[in-house]
């Protein structure tokens, strides 16, 4: 067969994405990701260690990351993201700056993570006060909380799940049911912690119910990193993504946006 007509392939551009050893979505990112960019993963070193403060340092020691970022350099991605919300918040806002020089250093590129990639989004959306959902336990989730209000946000309110491991395996039912529990009085926007954690599916339903922006770590990492490239994230009615999207506080009267059916929801990622 002649494709010679076709005059391709185009011209690859790719975003290095390194993940902790467990990350499990790697198709949930490509969901936001355009045609015409490439998605080169790679991970950390698998450490015994549960989901924890502990494992968050460990996956996102500086050495760790930039012999991570060299794994990349071969294939010369325009932008390296670290996709983990608990490492690149473990340190505070020093720390995920310095984490984001480290593996620049490595790469030669701009590089972002998932947490630096939050604060984006935060100033994005116009966000004072925040709702968060986490999968975590108490203590990783007050780091987070500890992250947030270091840039100055407000925490409205908070749900989370007390995981140590599987994270991947939530259903989204049970993502839906802890964002209702975390938004209260006047959040201006709620974030889903963790890149284990699916959320593709349910931003659109949670923004048409609560009215208020959703966004989710997955989402805002893809979406910082394809900013980089002079591009945009792609996705159905994510106000993050597209600003028609955003609307303001809910009709008198409103009613709640769709729900997934149950046949629906069991087909989703993340379902076991």
């Amino acid at each position: 067969m002649d494709v010679s007509f076709l005059g391709g392939p185009s011209p690859q551009r790719g975003v290095g994405v390194v993940a902790p050893f467990d990350f499990a979505l790697d198709r949930e990112l490509w969901r936001w990701v355009p045609d015409e960019v490439s998605l080169h993963m790679t991970r950390t070193p698998f450490v015994p260690v549960e989901v924890s403060l502990d494992l968050a340092r460990l996956v996102s020691e500086h050495e760790t990351l930039s012999e991570a970022v060299r794994t990349l350099n071969a294939i010369a991605p325009e932008v390296v993201a670290y996709a983990c919300t608990s490492g690149s918040f473990v340190g505070g806002m020093m720390g995920e700056r310095a984490m984001c020089e480290a593996m620049s250093r490595a790469g030669a590129v701009p590089a972002i993570t998932t947490s630096g990639a939050l604060l984006e989004a935060l100033v994005e959306l116009d966000v004072r006060r925040v709702a968060l959902v986490t999968p975590y336990t108490v203590s990783v989730t007050q780091s987070l909380e500890a992250y947030v209000a270091q840039a100055g946000v407000t925490i409205s309110g908070c749900a989370f799940m007390g995981l140590t491991r599987h994270i991947w395996k939530v259903p989204y039912r049970e993502v839906v049911d802890m964002a209702r529990q975390a938004v209260r009085g006047d959040a201006d926007a709620l974030f889903i912690s963790c890149t284990n954690l699916p959320t593709y599916d349910v931003i659109p339903q949670l923004e048409a119910e609560l009215r208020i922006p959703v966004i989710s770590a997955n989402q805002v990492t893809m979406w910082a990193a394809l900013r980089r490239l002079g591009t945009r994230a792609v996705g159905p009615y994510q106000a993050l993504i597209n600003p028609a999207a955003r609307s303001g506080p809910a009709a008198p009267g409103a009613g709640p946006g769709p729900v997934l059916p149950e046949e629906e929801q069991q087909q989703q990622e993340g379902w076991t």
